[in-house]
């Protein structure tokens, strides 16, 4: 059976390269039946970050990305959280050092500094010269009490290859990699040996991760070998990238799932975005469930090459889901930013009607909730190219007298409020736009939204007529100041 992880320090919140990973590893288990893993590498308690754990697991399940097993669900390989395992390792660690296999390092660390600026110096690659490899069992210094920690014991010769599901074989040279460290002077172990331990202990078959972890697989590699274990199979996806192909930081925008949520992105929407930075369907289809994806999707369809992270792109496919998802889901989404603008939905109307009205013209949560907010409070200032454009001297006149013609329908609807304005602009001897550019600004502060006469009939007959005079008003006062 397939089983892959996704096992994250809890350092700090969850990036959308850890959620694109996490994402790629669910659908490789769905699409075979297997099992996706939530592993908790916190060994490092020194970089721990409070609520990180616990504010990562929210992000995953944001995004659907349900787990099998995990610190939170259980499962017969366990214990899911990393620190939980430290007798298993540090077992492991003195089988290395009995078989010769590894050995203690007594360098300290500006040893080490100086060791490393000679090798720069010389221009030669960074890596552990060996000094205390040779040094003999009776050494006195192994039972001087001085600090050590531990190191792998790397061939000096030949080369290491990982068999890349996407990439094929890179080829390591082992002298390259020197004689890593295993485990930390206070006996922690490292990342590159208590995740083969832990790889293998919890059965994973696959290891499917970013592509900055491809340097640390061949190490990896070399103490699946030293402790006689089977090698799981290792897929490295390509890394996300900023439109100007640099690392993806803060100065290019949002850059952790819970960002993009108080942004407005709908998780559903952000999902869809990760799994094609990187993969796409066999037929290019963009717009897809994570049940749909979840049947295609397979790494021979993973690119090799980087993925460039583009913020339009993203906003589009949200906006595409404010348009395809059921009101009822818009509503839930929208509520708390809603809350943020003041609203109180029921001082107005029909809160699903609204939505459906102003949903269309929508890319985030954050611009919905703003479409909305006029239905619910009136406008208190009025668009400064849109008072220019569309209010005149003539229009507070204009104004009352459509209030009046409005105030004497006996039926709401938008074909009696088109005859209306129609009827008007007859009279009136101008083009009906004369009259619908001065309204729609008049009722909502705004030169676009909805067709006005959808959203006159939604606002109501008394909140439009009393919105019509409040405006005629304030520009006859001079609060709103007219093209002259």
């Amino acid at each position: 059976m397939v089983r892959v992880r996704y096992a994250p320090s809890p350092t700090g919140t969850l990036h959308i390269g850890g959620a694109r990973t996490a994402l790629f590893n669910y659908l490789f288990a769905r699409h075979h039946h297997g099992r996706f893993i939530l592993r908790v590498e916190d060994t490092d308690q020194a970089r721990l970050v409070e609520g990180s754990e616990e504010s990562m697991m929210r992000g995953l399940k944001s995004l659907g990305l349900v787990w099998d097993e995990g610190p939170d669900v259980g499962g017969d390989y366990g214990p899911y959280h990393q620190s939980e395992r430290l007798a298993r390792h540090k077992a492991a660690l003195q089988q290395l050092l009995d078989a010769g296999q590894a050995y203690r390092c007594y360098c300290t660390p500006e040893e080490l500094a100086e060791e490393r600026a000679r090798q720069e110096a010389l221009k030669q690659p960074p890596r552990y010269s060996g000094k205390c490899r040779m040094r003999p069992q009776d050494d006195p210094i192994h039972t001087s009490g001085k600090p050590f920690v531990v190191r792998m014991k790397v061939p000096e010769e030949g080369t290491t290859v990982v068999q890349d599901l996407i990439r094929g074989p890179v080829t390591f040279e082992n002298r390259i990699l020197g004689d890593f460290v295993l485990a930390k002077s206070d006996g922690t172990p490292v990342y590159n040996f208590a995740v083969v331990l832990d790889d293998y202990d919890m059965a994973i078959t696959h290891v499917i991760r970013g592509e900055e972890h491809l340097s640390n697989t061949p190490k990896q590699i070399l103490v699946y070998q030293a402790l006689n274990l089977d090698l799981p199979a290792f897929a490295h996806v390509p890394m996300i990238l900023a439109p100007d192909h640099t690392k993806l930081s803060k100065r290019h925008g949002a850059t952790s799932v819970e960002e993009y949520r108080q942004q407005g992105i709908l998780p559903e929407a952000l999902t869809n975005y990760l799994l094609l930075l990187g993969w796409s369907a066999p037929d290019d289809t963009e717009i897809m469930t994570l049940e749909q994806a979840a049947q295609w999707f397979d790494l021979d369809r993973v690119q090799h090459t980087a993925a460039i992270y583009d913020i339009k792109k993203l906003e589009w496919m949200n906006s595409q889901y404010l348009r395809l998802l059921p009101v009822d889901r818009i509503k839930e989404a929208v509520t708390p930013f809603l809350a943020a603008e003041g609203i109180v939905p029921e001082s107005g109307p029909d809160l699903d009607t609204v939505i459906a009205l102003v949903r269309e013209r929508a890319r985030t949560l954050v611009e919905l909730a703003q479409g909305m907010a006029y239905f619910y409070v009136r406008p208190q200032t009025f668009e400064a190219k849109g008072v220019q454009k569309h209010f005149d001297a003539t229009t507070p006149e204009r104004l009352r007298a459509l209030a009046e013609v409005l105030s004497q329908l006996s039926t709401w609807d938008h074909d009696s409020l088109m005859a209306a304005y129609d009827a008007e602009a007859a009279r009136l001897e101008v083009k009906r736009a004369a009259l619908i550019h001065p309204s729609r600004l008049a009722v909502t502060g705004r030169t676009v939204g909805p067709g006005l006469f959808e959203l006159l009939e939604v606002l109501g007959q008394k909140e439009t007529v009393d919105r019509l005079l409040e405006t005629a008003t304030a520009i006859e006062n001079g609060h709103i100041t007219p093209t002259p």
